[in-house]
């Protein structure tokens, strides 16, 4: 995610922040590293009695105790969605979840707080249900033993209205829907277990009236038209986190085009403004080049820009296809380099956040940090913006930064009622950084092949603070655990290797 800038664009760069199968291998790990990493910190027993009354359960994340669910792993999803011609009407939905069972369970909790649920069925039996908090907890006939294969099917309506207090899930937009769910929405939408830990396949149908065009992520699986409705289908070839999920149901014109190494792409923009916003979207295939030599081959099947009309505050870097506010593309007071800078910066995330997710949203630096990292170096290198000034600069203010809002790898909660408050300049441009110290440590060439090292070996899995440390300390031959904890976990920012002159203004008091 990435906040849209709405004062001026120069300085650090930072105006922006204002205030199914089963699992494959590498989510098999993940998930024996998960059960130890958050488990242990979650309820300590997934066994429910049945006479206990539902309460709402959590994967144990410091940031967000309720989200996710212990005792299974998502395989896949499968969502269909029944678009009605308006979006401030609720759409008909039928959401199916394929899961493995990792402890014997009376009742299963998913995350779902903004729909009606009419039925749920689990494996193919009717099943009685509850909401708890957020969550909606299941009740099947006879309990579910460890190791079992379930499927869960819930029938329910998905509301593009926003509940007072919920923040994300469907976007309205001038002509249809997208979705932004990022970081703790997808339940808004759809019954799911809504952690980044729990990555799944998934398979997206979209009905909607014959004006209307529907895209999700992955590719096309076929497009069915029956009477007045037409029925889009949609696959993805990787597994995905939940807040990853998109959805655009519009008046849209689909624009394609091939990447590198034959990469099929596809752009979704208001039908009326395709003329207009093409000389940017032309750009993305150099972009992807461009990334690609840094840090190697493009993770995902395809890839795109939805350009939504629609005023979110933000970018957002869902799975295959990168939501954007179209303004950005239309204000002429953002300049060129700058906009294509922001675009780099959803581009790397298909890397960093989204192929390698975060196994906790305290790792969210690992997304965001990166991400602003090739921002940077984008800037520095096509549009001769020096990337050692911009760090400078954001060196001055690190010191209030971790004040505010916690160390990069140790932020503060979001507040009350502001969950995407977690989004702070602590974790971009303070841990874009950390990472610039790192490269200043261990030097370019070491830095350069940890990067690679690291979408590569973890590609499709989810990691932690700690795995990139390990890795960071096995490339560059030296422990570099002290580095580690003062850049990533001290009050206080550390002296810039190579630039003993830098000073932290200290914070306000």
């Amino acid at each position: 995610m990435l906040l849209t800038p709405r004062t001026g664009t120069t300085g650090i760069g930072i105006p922006r922040t204002g205030s199914g199968d089963p699992a494959p291998r590498s989510r098999t790990r993940n998930s024996r590293r998960l059960k130890a990493a958050l488990l242990a910190s979650a309820v300590s027993v997934c066994l429910v009695a049945a006479s206990a009354p539902p309460a709402p359960l959590g994967v144990g994340d410091r940031l967000f105790p309720t989200l996710g669910n212990p005792g299974y792993d998502v395989a896949s999803y499968d969502l269909a969605f029944t678009y009605p011609g308006s979006n401030t009407k609720p759409l008909q939905a039928v959401t199916t979840i394929d899961a493995w069972t990792t402890e014997t369970l009376d009742r299963i909790n998913l995350d779902f707080a903004h729909g009606t649920v009419d039925t749920v069925e689990v494996d193919g039996r009717p099943a009685t249900f509850a909401s708890a908090g957020e969550d909606l907890v299941v009740t099947p006939e006879r309990p579910i033993s460890e190791g079992s294969w379930t499927r869960i099917t819930v029938r329910h309506t998905s509301d593009p209205v926003s509940a007072k207090g919920q923040d994300g899930g469907w976007v309205r937009t001038k002509d249809g829907l997208a979705m932004a769910n990022q970081a703790d929405a997808a339940h808004l939408v759809f019954p799911c277990n809504d952690h980044p830990s729990d990555k799944a396949m998934f398979t997206i149908r979209v009905t909607a009236p014959n004006a209307y065009t529907a895209v999700a992520n992955g590719l096309p699986a076929g497009v069915d038209k029956v009477g007045r409705n037409t029925t889009w289908t949609y696959r993805t070839q990787h597994p995905m986190a939940t807040e990853l999920a998109q959805v655009s149901i519009g008046r849209s014109a689909v624009l394609h085009r091939t990447g590198p190494h034959d990469l099929p792409m596809r752009d979704v923009v208001p039908a009326k403004d395709a003329k207009q916003l093409e000389p940017w979207l032309k750009k993305t295939p150099d972009q992807i080049a461009w990334m690609e030599s840094k840090v190697g081959r493009y993770p995902f099947e395809t890839y795109g820009l939805l350009m939504a009309d629609a005023s979110t505050g933000f970018e957002l870097e869902t799975q295959t296809i990168s939501l954007f506010e179209r303004d950005l593309f239309t204000e002429p007071a953002y300049p060129k380099w700058y906009v294509e800078s922001i675009m780099v910066h959803e581009l790397s995330h298909q890397w960093f956040g989204d192929s390698v997710s975060p196994r906790t949203w305290s790792d969210l630096w690992l997304n965001e940090g990166h991400a602003t990292w090739y921002e940077e170096l984008y800037a520095e290198e096509k549009a001769h913006r020096p990337m050692e000034t911009r760090m400078k600069a954001a060196y001055a203010a690190s010191d209030r930064w971790r004040a505010a809002g916690g160390p990069p790898a140790l932020p503060k909660a979001p507040a009350p009622g502001q969950k995407i408050s977690i989004f702070r300049p602590n974790v971009y441009d303070g841990a874009a950084l950390a990472l610039y110290a790192l490269r200043q440590e261990i030097g370019r060439p070491a830095f350069e092949r940890l990067e690679r090292t690291w979408v590569s070996v973890h590609r499709d899995g989810t990691d932690t603070t700690a795995d990139f440390e390990e890795l960071a300390s096995a490339i560059s031959g030296r422990d570099l655990s002290d580095f580690f904890q003062g850049w990533l976990y001290g009050e206080k920012t550390p002296p810039m290797p190579g630039h003993p002159d830098w000073k932290s203004q200290a914070p306000v008091k």
